[in-house]
């Protein structure tokens, strides 16, 4: 019975592990597109406008609150799909 327990309570720790570790990568990855996009459209907008790209911008107002946004979005969309595959493997052992 002990062991019953202790891999139920395994199982919850790597499915919160495999959704924060999901999160992260989400976040990191749109937090460089981000910041691709961002530089590109500050050197676009220097250049159009004869001045000097202040790459802080790209940073502080662009990158990181999109990055935080998707990363947002990362968690529930991660937190949705583990719920429906715990969902569909307990459907499955019940149909056995």
């Amino acid at each position: 019975m002990a062991s019953a327990g202790g891999s139920s309570e395994l199982r919850w720790i790597t499915i919160l592990l495999r959704v924060l570790l999901v999160t992260f990568l989400l976040a990191l990855l749109s937090f460089a597109v981000c910041l691709l996009l961002g530089i590109v459209g500050l050197v676009t907008t220097a250049v159009v406008r004869g001045g000097h790209p202040n790459m802080v911008v790209a940073y502080r107002e662009i990158a990181f609150p999109a990055a935080m946004v998707a990363a947002a979005a990362a968690l529930v969309a991660a937190i949705v799909m583990e719920v429906r595959h715990c969902r569909h493997e307990g459907s499955e052992l019940r149909s056995m």
